[in-house]
């Protein structure tokens, strides 16, 4: 399924210049959809409009909204992909380590729903998709705060999904799996995966790594028409990785 059905609406995607939000932005603006990206550095693609923008300053994340609505229109697809990642030892993480990754993944989702959230109220129909890990079912050394911050964000869909219901708005998440990003091929690099990429392929019910396009398949339903009855659910798109 796709979500070519839904009317051409305004679609937000944080962390849309590289990897998998990149990739969801892409296929969203093809979906026919307005498309902007909000991320540090500025998204250059095709149609879609890139804001520059840190997502853990809600000043800058209202601002960088206010210009999609002046140059798109209202919000109505909010996919909050903007994440940074981190390996330290427990015993050697530093408060300062923690919050940082707890405020790309965490804080920045919080933002982001609020400063858009008007818009899809006024409107009665939203959806919001959160990129949270497939870290989140299993677990993994030396990323306690990675993982604890993404497993808040599964929380909080399923908190949001309750209470914007009502209103017409959807909030579901992704927890991608083992997917071929520059993040992972730099965690490669220094070793930190537990092995190379060929060993995860085959340690996957499916034998591939994931791509970024596969995951934003699974975004592009989300925000579809069809996707309306969906809502406080954790989608996984991992390989059969995770069950």
């Amino acid at each position: 399924m796709s979500g070519a059905a839904t009317p051409p609406r305004t679609a937000v995607v944080t962390g849309g210049a590289s990897g998998i939000g990149r990739a969801v932005a892409c296929r969203l603006a093809a979906d026919g959809h307005r498309v902007a990206t909000v991320d540090l550095a500025p998204a250059d693609l095709d149609g879609v409009l890139p804001v520059t923008a840190d997502v853990t300053d809600r000043g800058q994340v209202d601002k960088a909204m206010d210009t999609v609505r002046e140059r798109l229109g209202p919000i109505s697809i909010l996919v909050n992909g903007a994440g940074v990642d981190g390996f330290k030892r427990f015993a050697e993480l530093s408060f300062e380590a923690w919050l940082r990754v707890v405020n790309v993944n965490l804080h920045g989702v919080f933002h982001c729903i609020q400063a858009t959230l008007p818009d899809m109220t006024a409107a009665g129909w939203g959806r919001i998709v959160n990129i949270s890990s497939s870290s989140t079912h299993s677990g993994q050394p030396f990323m306690a705060h990675y993982v604890a911050a993404k497993s808040a964000v599964n929380g909080l869909t399923k908190s949001l999904a309750l209470e914007l219901g009502p209103a017409g708005i959807t909030v579901n998440a992704v927890p991608p799996g083992f997917v071929d990003t520059p993040m992972l091929r730099k965690a490669e690099s220094r070793r930190l995966l537990g092995g190379t990429v060929e060993d995860h392929i085959a340690r996957t019910p499916v034998r591939r790594v994931g791509r970024p396009e596969d995951i934003a398949a699974a975004c592009a339903f989300l925000a579809s028409e069809e996707a309306g009855y969906i809502t406080g659910q954790i989608l996984g798109v991992n390989g059969g990785r995770n069950t």
